[in-house]
């Protein structure tokens, strides 16, 4: 394998559940899910070649992760599947107390636009206001405004 592919790979490797986050916070079902992976993925070895090191190389994987997410819903169609029976519904185990408030918190971050996911996924991946201003193109200061916004709608929504 060429150096550069074990390069990208490496890369890919060190930063895979930074871009899973990012699946399931755009992305409902989990073939959606694996179909954006796998599309930023592709976006991300395409411009691999492209990478001038201006930024880091997390600011780069998120920048091209987040208008992946976004361009791919621009471009959905909607499909309507009917199933032949009804699928099987997994058991909700009342100790798993963690896993139940992680899947309310997704349901929850699905609610907010697509500017507040893009936000709040990068704030989770705790980066700095400058490199999250840095990826999004907006003002440092505007991000910190904007992430009080997005705090204190998520905190109502919970309620």
């Amino acid at each position: 394998m060429e150096s550069i592919e074990k390069e990208f790979l490496a890369t890919l490797s060190r930063y895979n559940a930074m871009i899973h986050k990012l699946c399931r916070l755009y992305r409902d079902s989990h073939e959606d899910r694996e179909d954006l992976f796998q599309e930023i993925v592709f976006q991300l070895w395409k411009s691999y070649s492209k990478f001038r090191g201006d930024a880091k190389i997390s600011t780069w994987m998120y920048r091209i992760a987040l208008n992946t997410a976004l361009a791919s819903f621009r471009k959905k169609t909607t499909s309507i599947n009917y199933l032949d029976q009804l699928p099987d519904f997994e058991e909700e185990h009342p100790n798993d107390e963690i896993e139940l408030r992680q899947e309310r918190l997704f349901a929850v971050l699905k609610l907010l636009d697509d500017s507040e996911k893009a936000l709040i996924a990068l704030y989770f991946e705790e980066l700095s206001y400058q490199q999250i201003a840095e990826i999004t193109g907006i003002n440092e200061n505007y991000v910190g405004v904007k992430l009080n916004r997005v705090k204190a709608k998520i905190k109502t929504l919970m309620k």
